[in-house]
């Protein structure tokens, strides 16, 4: 359609045939009388057609179709701008042209290559941005011919869309985030110890929280803000409390050497396991399968259905094992020690698989990321103060960081690709991190001790904070997890359900 001038074909003529003049009938006098279509019976050259077909553009705004008319505003010639209005036809209505409107303003910057600038409809501004006149008197001709300026990149042989990405068309705005930089709530803890190789806060599934405090255990209620004491142990010492990945089983380490597994919801001692010379300082689930890290520089491999105490026992560090952590599949185990060392474990072996030694000191702090399989982040302590990336599928360092302070816990978001870090000397404060660029997303203070303790909340949002200073601070970190329907759920969820 834009070029129907140039390719319109002409009408058949409707000029009578020829006819020799022995033929003709004559007339008045002799002469042919061609006949009038007039009803007056007068001749006239419009009552002609020719060979030519001209069309009209009644209604027609080029303005809108093909984006033709000079900037001054005028659709006629030089010095008659003014409305900037289209005259159509002969004695047509004028018609406003919208050359403002985004479509288009798109289809004169892919079509034409004049680089239109994204105004508003309301403001004055757009002559400006384009090339030609854009004086108020001095028009140019209709057709006029415009140079397409050049492309800055050729378009991708690879784009889905023949439209490029181009700068009129306003992206949408990332909205940043904000964590607040004070916590919105603070519990008091006393008796919480100031030890580096404890495990003393751990949030569970069901919204509780449950802290060691001395010799005894008391469990914090997210939904009621209610307080209620587990246990006491008398003269031994909780030295770490860890939940069962689903339902209401807490597994207490003692400074004894035992390992105490208590049912919450019935304030219950189910069992008590021993395997451990020395304070049992972490402990990590695994299903039915619980493990626990000793001063005695073992680690026991537990089934709580069994009768035996322990299935297994790993030897492998010089010195205290100080972090324990299952994988989120359950398929690897990672454990670090006050020899800093960083070791691997398989489940039914009793040798590590993967030896890691660049720590230079005692590695507490392990997250598994739930975003990759097999992505391991490690913090080291005062002398090493790094965090460090491992890829246990391939056996590889990613990457390291300087913190800058001794690193006492991790933790990955299960919302977002972020992790928390949790220090001590020198800066008491906790950090979140934007993984992999690792750049800072927030640095939040507030314990005026070391921030030992780390646990995250089972939505994803809130991380609770303890340290020696006796203090349990509540952070609003992390956004909300993005809420999928039936049809959003993984395609492959149905196949693996037996009911």
């Amino acid at each position: 359609r834009f070029l129907q001038n140039a390719h319109a074909r002409p009408l058949p003529s409707m000029e009578p045939p020829y006819t020799p003049p022995s033929a003709r009938s004559s007339g008045w006098g002799g002469f042919s009388t061609p006949p009038s279509r007039s009803s007056g019976g007068s001749s006239s050259k419009a009552d002609y057609t020719g060979d030519r077909f001209i069309p009209t553009r009644r209604g027609v705004n080029l303005a809108e179709q093909f984006a033709l008319l000079p900037e001054g505003g005028s659709g006629g010639g030089g010095g008659s701008g003014g409305s900037g209005a289209e005259r159509s036809g002969d004695g047509g209505a004028a018609t406003t042209p919208r050359d403002d409107d985004p479509y288009n303003m798109l289809l004169r910057n892919e079509l034409l290559g004049d680089n239109v600038a994204v105004t508003s409809r309301r403001g004055s501004g757009r002559h400006g941005a384009r090339g030609g006149s854009a004086g108020g008197g001095s028009g140019g001709s209709l057709f006029q011919y415009r140079v397409s300026p050049a492309r800055d990149a050729p378009a991708s042989p690879f784009s889905l869309s023949p439209v490029e990405a181009d700068p009129m068309l306003p992206a949408a705005r990332r909205t940043q985030r904000k964590i607040p930089s004070v916590p919105y709530k603070v519990l008091d803890a006393p008796a919480l110890q100031d030890d580096f190789y404890l495990h003393l806060v751990d949030w569970s599934s069901t919204n509780v929280l449950a802290v060691g405090l001395g010799a005894c255990v008391y469990l914090w209620s997210a939904c009621t803000s209610k307080v209620t004491k587990l246990c006491d142990l008398g003269q031994e010492t909780v030295t770490s409390v860890c939940w069962a990945q689903r339902g209401t089983h807490l597994a207490v380490g003692t400074s004894v050497g035992e390992v105490q597994v208590w049912d919450a919801a019935k304030a219950s001692l189910l069992r008590t396991m021993g395997g451990h010379l020395g304070r049992v300082g972490t402990l990590s689930w695994s299903g039915p399968s619980l493990s626990s890290g000793s001063r005695d520089r073992t680690i026991c491999m537990r089934d709580v259905r069994s009768a035996p105490p322990f299935t297994s026992q790993l030897v492998g560090h010089k010195q205290e094992v100080c972090g324990l952590r299952w994988a989120h599949d359950g398929s690897q185990l990672a454990s670090g020690g006050n020899d800093n060392k960083l070791f691997i474990w398989s489940p039914h072996g009793t040798s590590p698989l993967l030896r890691f030694s660049d720590h230079t000191a005692a590695v507490k702090a392990l997250a598994w990321s739930p975003h990759q399989n097999g992505l391991l982040a490690s913090g080291g302590g005062t002398a090493d103060r790094c965090i460090r990336f491992w890829n246990t599928q391939t056996a590889t360092a990613l990457s390291a960081l300087d913190t800058g302070s001794q690193v006492c816990n991790l933790c990955w978001s299960c919302t977002v690709n972020e992790l928390v870090s949790s220090h001590g000397y020198s800066q008491n404060q906790i950090v979140v991190w934007r993984y992999s660029s690792m750049a800072k997303v927030a640095t939040l203070s507030g314990h005026t001790m070391r921030v030992l303790y780390l646990a995250l909340s089972p939505d994803g949002q809130t991380v609770v904070s303890g340290a020696g200073d006796e203090t349990l601070r509540f952070w609003n970190v992390f956004p909300q997890a993005r809420r999928t329907t039936g049809d959003e759920a993984a395609p492959f969820s149905r196949a693996y359900t037996v009911r």
